[in-house]
Order: C-alpha cells, then sequence, then structure tokens
C-alpha cells in the first residue's frame, strides 16, 4: 500500500468541508453498535434465562421415558453415566394432580425426585432459588412448592397440603382410582420461569412411585447441548443390545418446539429492526462521500494527472470510510459493553433520574422500567456472547466502507484534463 494514499485519507477525514463532518457519521455508527449491543445483550439475558430454566429443571438435553423399574434398569443407568459428556443423569418420576390448600386448590405437575437430586444435578441447583427452606426431600410427605403455587394456595412453609392424583381410567374413560395423600411444605422455590412457580412441585422419588407408578424416566445432561442427537444415537444403540425393551429417547429439541422458535424469530426482527440503523448511517456517510468527490475534483484532476490510477484515488476514500468506521464502531462496542456489563446500575439510575423529574410536578414516584407488577423479572442480566458482537462491530465497520466504495466510484468519471484546463 502506498503511504500517500493513507496520508491524503486521513487529511480529507480532518480537514475542513462543507459536507457533513466525519464527527456526525462516527456519531451514528457508535448510536447504532452501542444501541444493537445493549439490545440483544438484554434480550440474550431474558432469552437464556428462560432457555436455561427449561433444560435444568424440565426437559433435560436428553430423556429417557416409560423405564422399567429403577432396580431391573439400574445397569442401565450406570452405563448411561460413564458415557463421555454426560454430566448428570437423573431419574425423575411425573404425576399430573390437583393441590388443595386451605382455601384454595389448583391443578400442578409434581415431579419425584430422590434426595439427593441437587447433588447429582448441581445445574438444577443453581437454577432453584429458595424462598422459604431448602431442597429437602428426605421424608416421604415432603413437598417442595413453587412461590406463586404457594401464593395461590396460601400455603406457608410447615403447611399442610392435599395431593389428588388419578391412577389411571378404566376403557370407557371414566376414573379408575383416585389418591388423596397429605403433605408438609419443606421449602419454596423460584425458578425465574412463570410457568414453573405457578405449576410445579417435587416431592420424594418412592413417593411418586406409590402415586404414579415404578415404571420412571432418565433426565440427562450434557456438557454440550449441541451433541444430544449424537448422545441420542448412543444411547439407542445401548438400548438395542439386549437392554430392557420398550424406552423411549427424546432430546430438549423436541419440548417447547414453539417456544424455541418464536424466540429465534424475535431476536432475528430485532436485530434486522434495529441494524436499520446502519442503513441510514450508510447513506449518510455515501452522501458526504459524493459531496466531498465532487468538493475534490481539483486535488482528484491533479492526482490523476501525475500518474494516480483510478483504484489509488479510490482508496483514498475507501480509507476515509475505514477510519469512519472503525472510530464508530469502536467506540459504540466498548460503550455497549460497558452499559451491558453494568445494565442494572444503568436501568437503576434512569428509574432515580426519572422519579426524580416526576418528584417535581406530583408527589412522590413509583416509575420502574420493568415494574413487578406487569414482569416477571427478579434482576435483569444482559448475556453477552462474543460472535454476536464481533458481527454487530462488523456491521458497523462495513456500512462505512461500504458506502465509502460505492460514493468514490464518481472518481473514474473524472477527466483530468477537463478540470485543470479551468484551473
Amino acid at each position: 500500500m502506498k503511504n500517500w494514499i493513507i496520508f491524503v485519507a486521513l487529511r480529507l477525514v480532518v480537514k475542513k468541508r462543507s459536507a457533513p463532518p466525519p464527527v456526525l457519521s462516527i456519531i451514528g455508527i457508535a448510536v447504532g453498535v452501542l444501541a444493537l449491543t445493549v439490545i440483544i445483550s438484554v434480550m440474550n439475558g431474558f432469552q437464556l434465562g428462560f432457555i436455561e430454566s427449561i433444560l435444568e429443571i424440565s426437559s433435560y438435553y436428553v430423556r429417557l421415558e416409560s423405564l422399567p423399574p429403577i432396580d431391573e434398569s439400574g445397569i442401565l443407568m450406570e452405563k448411561i453415566k460413564s458415557l463421555p459428556n454426560i454430566k448428570a443423569a437423573v431419574p425423575f418420576r411425573e404425576v399430573q394432580a390437583l393441590i388443595r390448600g386451605e382455601s384454595s386448590q389448583y391443578a400442578a405437575l409434581i415431579r419425584g425426585l430422590q434426595p439427593d437430586a441437587c447433588l447429582e444435578d448441581p445445574g438444577m441447583a443453581e437454577k432453584l432459588l429458595f424462598e422459604e427452606g431448602f431442597f429437602n426431600l428426605e421424608d416421604n410427605d415432603s413437598i417442595l412448592l413453587g412461590a406463586e403455587l404457594a401464593l395461590r394456595l396460601r400455603v406457608e412453609l410447615g403447611d399442610t397440603v392435599q395431593l389428588i392424583s388419578v391412577s389411571g381410567t378404566n376403557a370407557i374413560g371414566s376414573i379408575e382410582e383416585t389418591v388423596e395423600s397429605l403433605f408438609t411444605v419443606r421449602g419454596i422455590f423460584r425458578s425465574g420461569f412463570y410457568e414453573y412457580d405457578l405449576g410445579w412441585g417435587f416431592i420424594n422419588f418412592d413417593r411418586a412411585g406409590e402415586l404414579e407408578g415404578e415404571s420412571y424416566k432418565l433426565g440427562i445432561k450434557l456438557n454440550d447441548r449441541w451433541q444430544d442427537k449424537k448422545m441420542a444415537a448412543v444411547i439407542s444403540e445401548l438400548l438395542d443390545k439386549g437392554r430392557p425393551p420398550g424406552p423411549t429417547i427424546r432430546t430438549w429439541r423436541d419440548f417447547n418446539r414453539a417456544f424455541y422458535g418464536a424466540l429465534r424469530t424475535e431476536k432475528l426482527f430485532m436485530f434486522v429492526l434495529v441494524g436499520l440503523i446502519f442503513i441510514v448511517v450508510g447513506l449518510n456517510i455515501y452522501q458526504a462521500q459524493r459531496r466531498i468527490v465532487l468538493e475534490r475534483r481539483e486535488e482528484i484532476g491533479l492526482l490523476r494527472a501525475v500518474g494516480a490510477e483510478d483504484r489509488a484515488v479510490r482508496l483514498v476514500f475507501v480509507w476515509d470510510g475505514l477510519v469512519i468506521g472503525l472510530a464508530g464502531a469502536g467506540s459504540g462496542t466498548v460503550l455497549g459493553l460497558l452499559v451491558s456489563f453494568n445494565i442494572s446500575a444503568v436501568f437503576s439510575l434512569l428509574e432515580k433520574i426519572v422519579n426524580g423529574i416526576l418528584a417535581l410536578f406530583q408527589k412522590g414516584g413509583g416509575f420502574a422500567v420493568f415494574s413487578p407488577a406487569v414482569f416477571y423479572i427478579k434482576e435483569l442480566k444482559a448475556r453477552v456472547i462474543p460472535q454476536e458482537i464481533l458481527l454487530i462491530f462488523f456491521f458497523g465497520l462495513f456500512s462505512a466502507l461500504g458506502a465509502a466504495w460505492f460514493a468514490s466510484g464518481r472518481v473514474s468519471r473524472i477527466n483530468p484534463i477537463e478540470v485543470l484546463r479551468y484551473e
């Protein structure tokens, strides 16, 4: 690269001109990168929080269903636990039941777990945050309830609830047997996912067997959840080698497919909508660079007259766009990461400012960006994914580069003889 190209490009950036100054283009790109970085990071925080709650608590990464009694399939379970990439393998049972408190009742999904389930599955233990009590399923009459479910039933720690389950139906669809059991609330938890906090409970694994039957399910978690199909194929081979017949294998992709698809579509459209900022900024840079080309016709003609090629002169303006793009995208990325990593403090400051302004005109102030009355959010978190940040950075950079390249196309149409004739 010839040194004069970079020198002339830098002179174009800092020199006064009638076209909009490059600082406006830099600010435009920086604002776009900042906005997209913060929005995508906050959206990742919401979406990954929901997805992880589903994977860690409900669906697991791979599930084996309809396994025979644990004594008969214990060898299979040990074989699965010894496979590579297995992080946890937890047996469980599920009971659809009606829970009755002192003054109300509510339908819920009751999962039977072994007392050491949290030790076997640290991911679930991390997601279940207990407001009262702790994970205690040592006693057969213990039950753990979601916070919203406990609130709906109007029960607290130590209260007794009645669990009503149906063991089966006869040939004409009428109820064969209804089982009523009493349980003592030993813990009240929050998972961060409203549906679980409202409609889930946990009881002892053996007690669930008395209610639902001896068959059970095995929830498997992997070190890499994207290897679920490969692991399902490996487990399928184990089942085919004389192991207990009948179990079905399902992966996390089979559960909440519509929910995952909605989250992906939402993120994509948000990316596109906010990314329109770069198109607007790119058009502004394009118009500014075109004006610069017209303003510098004499200098361009002189460069062409002394032997500079069209490509070299165009690179002057491309370098101009590169400087603008790097400055805007770089500063926007730094500011975006700074805001994302301190998003809770930023929103707290915003709430204080707005409430302070409101206090000048009315008594009290109750403004909240994410009001608990509307949003089911305890804590606002942002998740930064490096690949997405790099993609946003290059969006900002290439919007400036592309605009500069297309605008410099007029250079080839400038005839140096005609320009210098009038000088």
